[in-house]
């Protein structure tokens, strides 16, 4: 498997000191998010990590640990999808795309050895969430997840009522041809904006991608806001 790494945003939500530079170098225990995975990114020969707010900030870290550059220079009007699909020209096997604000468990590794497109997702989720923020907004921030027989149904939309049992967790493997159909179907549709759950689940519904879901229960933290820096934080120690 090839890896990407969508690394180009720069944490809006982020106090005016943080952002200075990109999201994905926030310190958690001082150690940048994205160096917090480098267990699990040292498992893939050819990586991938797409640039966009503060560039040069990233280089370092690709030359350090043997990720090839790949900028997107319209990361200020455009989104993780686009993004995705700038290192198209680099693919030639089946490929792992991951978010560049998220820490996780390294053993996630082995939920994709299978000859699948698969989508693991997070059963321990509202667990974490709830240090994170009020149960108000995690009913603003979470999204609907159905499935049906271990494939991905629809994802996105607003929690009403019950909450869903697994939360998608910025990670996912495609097959190298869904990858390429996927590239087609985003030119197809002409959006440039459109959210990465949004787009999933626009695939799915136009029979353009099937996920086989992988049920995850080991550690996951997403980082939004500086409240999630303290609470990771607090958890890795506890961890390690």
């Amino acid at each position: 498997m090839d890896l990407i790494l969508l690394s180009a945003g720069r944490g809006s939500r982020l106090s005016k000191k943080l952002r200075l530079k990109p999201k994905s170098l926030a310190k958690i225990n001082n150690k940048a998010i994205i160096e917090h995975n480098l267990k699990f990114f040292n498992k893939f020969k050819k990586k991938y990590i797409i640039t966009g707010y503060k560039k040069n900030l990233l280089s370092h870290f690709a030359r350090k640990n043997n990720f090839k550059i790949v900028h997107n220079n319209n990361f200020k009007t455009t989104n993780m999808v686009y993004s995705m699909f700038l290192a198209s020209k680099y693919i030639n096997q089946d490929v792992l795309v991951c978010y560049g604000d998220i820490i996780f468990d390294p053993k996630i590794y082995n939920l994709f050895n299978s000859k699948e497109n698969i989508i693991p997702l997070n059963l321990n989720w509202l667990k974490l969430w709830k240090k994170r923020m009020s149960i108000m907004n995690i009913k603003k921030d979470a999204e609907n997840v159905t499935i049906n027989k271990n494939y991905l149904t629809s994802i996105g939309g607003k929690i009403e009522k019950k909450y869903p049992k697994y939360q998608y967790m910025g990670i996912f493997k495609l097959k190298k041809k869904s990858y390429f159909d996927l590239k087609k179907f985003f030119r197809k549709i002409k959006n440039h904006k459109i959210d990465m759950t949004t787009f999933i689940n626009t695939a799915i519904k136009n029979n353009k991608l099937k996920l086989k879901v992988k049920k995850y229960k080991s550690y996951w933290y997403e980082i939004d806001n500086e409240r999630d820096l303290i609470s990771t934080s607090k958890d890795l120690r506890k961890k390690w």
